[in-house]
């Protein structure tokens, strides 16, 4: 990166937040501010415009968010401060001094109903409060006047936090035999190849006040799984014995819905940016190389 670029993370306790902290050694030419809620409260009025302003930042990237999707169904109130009232918040600090925000969105704005590849420009159907208020924070952007991209992604995991790989190399190892889901399909995304690919991008968007950069974006790792295959390939790199049964979404009933099919095109970003993008099976073996 020639110029010296400034950054604001938020959420940057989370599993992105977190390998973006990771990388930043990697890029000596940028100045990154980590941030989470001991440091900058997103959901209260004016704070990030407040922090911006005392830290003055090119780009924010908001990696804050409130992921426990079953529980959001029944606190719906909080799942909407972080993921809908924050965005109106970073917006309007990244107005302020003309920053770009890059948020961090979710399959789950999809209904999971189709069976080919979601597009950017696929209709949002979200059936769920996680979903919903992921949409609604997506929306405040798509009718603001700042610089922002929005990148939708899908079943992040990382060797920071908890997430699905963690659990099952957990139960692989107290358990004979589990049960996993089959008929729910996705991609696997390993949070590094995320924040790498954030860091990337950023030399390459001008931000314009008078023709502001406004994207959607999806990216994924490459391939295709169901929750069923995930554990499967877990257990081949990690040599685990334990048994993996095929269950339907019926038997492993949950509050929130899940989409049977939330597999997301990459084909904007990779033309747009020019990104060559890992498969999911060379990934999490690069995971599991960290843990």
């Amino acid at each position: 990166m020639e110029k010296k670029y400034k950054i604001l993370v938020t959420g940057a306790n989370g599993q992105l937040g977190n390998e973006l902290r990771f990388l930043a050694p990697q890029y000596p030419d940028c100045q990154f501010y980590f941030t989470d809620v001991e440091e900058l409260n997103i959901i209260k009025s004016g704070a990030a415009e407040e922090y911006v302003k005392s830290h003055p930042v090119d780009f924010i990237v908001n990696c804050a968010a409130y992921t426990a999707v079953d529980r959001a169904e029944t606190d719906q109130d909080n799942a909407f401060l972080i993921n809908t009232v924050a965005v109106d918040y970073l917006a309007d600090a990244a107005k302020a001094i003309n920053a770009c925000l890059i948020h961090i969105s979710t399959d789950y704005v999809f209904d999971g109903t189709k069976n080919t590849p979601y597009g950017e420009e696929d209709a949002a159907i979200p059936e769920t409060v996680y979903g919903d208020t992921k949409y609604e924070g997506e929306k405040l952007l798509l009718y603001s006047d700042i610089n922002y991209l929005v990148i939708r992604t899908s079943w992040l995991y990382s060797s920071f936090g908890n997430n699905f790989v963690k659990t099952m190399i957990k139960l692989g190892n107290e358990k004979e035999s589990l049960g996993v889901v089959y008929d729910q399909v996705g991609t696997p995304t390993y949070a590094r190849d995320l924040a790498r690919v954030i860091l990337e991008i950023i030399p390459k968007v001008e931000i314009n006040p008078d023709d502001p950069f406004q994207e959607i974006y999806h990216y994924t790792n490459e391939g295709v799984a169901s929750w069923f295959d995930f554990a499967c390939e877990i257990f081949r790199q990690k040599e685990i014995k334990c048994k993996v049964n095929p269950i339907t979404t019926e038997q492993f009933p949950k509050p929130a819905k899940r989409p049977h099919f939330s597999v997301l095109s990459k084909a904007k970003i990779k033309r747009d940016f020019d990104l060559t993008v890992p498969h999911w099976v060379d990934s999490l073996k690069d995971m599991l190389h960290e843990i």
